[in-house]
C-alpha cells in the first residue's frame, strides 16, 4: 500500500523512473533491517506410538528483525538441550496440561543459553549470558527479557552448559525429587535403585541420592560401559546391565534389604521388577517414563494389576512430580548443586553434538525407548563460532 501511495505523488510523464528508484531503495533498507538466521522446525510427526526419525525435522532459513524494541534483546544462541520429555511435544496432543505441542512448520524450543548482542532491557547488557525454558532452536532471536534468567558462569566454573544439566531443570528435577518424594533421611540405612542411570537425571539422581543420605546405590542401565561409568565415576555401588542375565535375581543380590527409594526414570518391564522388590512404606520417585513416550498411553502409565497389587499391599507412595510445581525453591537448589559441582562432590558428564543442523538427528536419538537412548548429562548444541573468546571471558 505504501509503495502505491508514493508513486501518485509523481507524474506518469516526468517522475516514473524516480518512483521505481525509490521503491527500490525502500525495498534494500527494508533488507537491511533484517537479519538472516537458521532454525529448525518441526516437519512432520511420528504419530503416538511411532519411533521419531530425523526427518521428523526441517532446517530451513528465516529473518529476524534487526531492531530491538523497548524490553526485548536480541541474542545469540551457543546451547540447546535435547530431552526427552520433548518426544511428548511432537504429538498433537502431548497428554500433559503443562506442555504445549509444537507447531508443524515452526520453529521448535525448549532450554537455551545464549549471549546478549544488543538489549533494550532495563536489566540485562551486551555480553551477559542468559538461559530459557521456551528458548527457540534458532541461531540467534530477539525475545522479551523479562522471560530471560541472567547466568553467572562462575558458579560452573566456566561451564555454561551445565546450566541446562546439573545445575539447571535436570540437576533441579533430581535434587527436588528426592528431597520433596523420596524421603530420603541421613542414617536411615535406605537402599535407592536409579532406573535410567545412565541418562541426563539418573546419573545425578544415583549420586545426590548418596549425598542425601542414602547408604547404597544401585543404577541399572543398558550397557557394561554404562554401568562401569556408573561404579567408577558416578560412585555408585554397583549397577545391572538390563540386557544381560536375569534382572530380578542380581536385584536381589545387590539390594539383599529390599529397595527403600525407586527413582524411575523408565517405567515398564524393568520397573515392575525394581517394585516387586520394594520394602513396606517404600517411595517411588516417579520421574519418568521414557519407555512409553513412544505408545498411546496416559501419564503416568498404570501399572500391570500384579505390581498395582504389590504397590498398595506395601503402602508404596507413587506420585506424579513435576518439577516447575517447586520453583520456589530453585535458588537455593541451584546454588547447592552449584556448590557440590564446585567441591567435585558431583560428577557431570555431557554428550554435546555440533551445529543446530545436528539438532534433529541427535533429537531422534534422545527420545528412542532407554534400550536405544544415548547416556549422558546433557544433550545439548554447541555454535563453535566464536566459543574460545566466550570462554576466554567466562574464565
Amino acid at each position: 500500500m505504501r509503495e502505491r501511495l508514493l508513486i501518485r505523488k509523481f507524474s506518469d510523464e516526468t517522475c516514473l523512473q524516480t518512483t521505481f528508484s525509490f521503491v527500490e531503495i525502500q525495498c534494500e533498507i527494508a533488507a537491511k533491517a533484517e537479519m538472516i538466521i537458521q532454525r529448525v522446525v518441526l516437519n512432520s510427526r511420528p504419530g503416538k506410538n511411532g519411533v521419531p526419525v530425523a526427518e521428523n525435522f526441517r532446517l530451513e532459513q528465516s529473518t529476524i528483525a534487526d531492531t530491538v524494541q523497548a524490553g526485548q534483546v536480541r541474542v545469540k544462541t551457543l546451547y540447546l538441550s535435547v530431552d526427552p520429555y520433548m518426544r511428548c511435544r511432537m504429538n498433537e496432543d502431548t497428554g500433559s496440561d503443562y506442555l504445549r505441542p509444537w507447531q508443524l512448520s515452526e520453529v521448535a524450543d525448549g532450554g537455551g543459553i545464549g549471549v546478549v548482542e544488543e538489549s533494550q532491557h532495563h536489566n540485562l547488557a551486551k555480553g551477559d549470558f542468559v538461559t530459557s525454558f521456551t528458548w527457540p532452536w534458532q541461531t540467534a532471536a530477539i525475545l522479551d527479557g523479562d522471560s530471560l534468567q541472567k547466568l553467572e558462569p562462575q558458579l560452573v566454573n566456566g561451564r555454561l552448559s551445565y546450566f541446562l544439566g546439573a545445575a539447571g531443570i535436570t540437576g533441579l528435577t533430581a535434587l527436588l525429587g528426592i528431597r520433596e518424594k523420596g524421603h530420603v533421611a541421613a542414617g536411615a540405612n535406605q537402599t535407592m535403585v536409579v532406573s535410567g542411570a545412565a541418562g541426563a537425571c539418573g546419573s545425578l539422581a544415583g549420586q545426590i541420592g548418596r549425598l542425601e543420605g542414602c547408604s547404597r546405590v544401585v543404577g541399572i542401565a543398558g550397557t557394561d560401559e554404562k554401568c562401569s561409568i556408573l561404579v567408577q565415576e558416578m560412585g555408585f555401588d554397583a549397577a545391572i546391565n538390563y540386557k544381560k542375565g536375569d534382572v530380578a535375581k542380581q536385584l536381589r543380590e545387590l539390594c539383599p534389604g529390599g529397595v527403600d527409594v525407586y527413582f524411575d526414570n523408565v517405567g515398564g518391564d524393568i520397573s515392575d521388577t525394581v517394585i516387586s522388590q520394594m520394602n513396606q512404606n517404600s517411595h517411588i520417585i516417579l520421574c519418568g517414563q521414557i519407555s512409553q513416550y513412544n505408545k498411546d498411553v496416559p501419564y503416568p502409565p498404570p501399572l500391570p494389576p500384579d505390581t498395582e497389587k504389590i504397590q498398595k499391599e506395601r503402602n508404596i507412595t507413587r506420585e506424579r512430580f513435576l518439577v516447575l510445581n517447586y520453583m520456589d525453591k530453585q535458588e537455593a537448589s541451584v546454588l547447592q548443586l552449584c556448590q557440590w559441582i564446585q567441591e567435585g562432590k558431583l560428577k557431570v558428564r555431557e554428550t554435546v553434538v555440533e551445529g543446530l543442523a545436528s539438532m534433529g538427528v541427535y533429537s531422534s536419538c534422545c527420545y528412542k525407548s532407554e534400550e536405544e537412548a544415548k547416556g549422558g548429562c546433557v544433550s545439548a548444541f554447541l555454535d563453535p563460532q566464536n566459543f574460545l573468546d566466550w570462554q576466554e571471558r567466562i574464565l
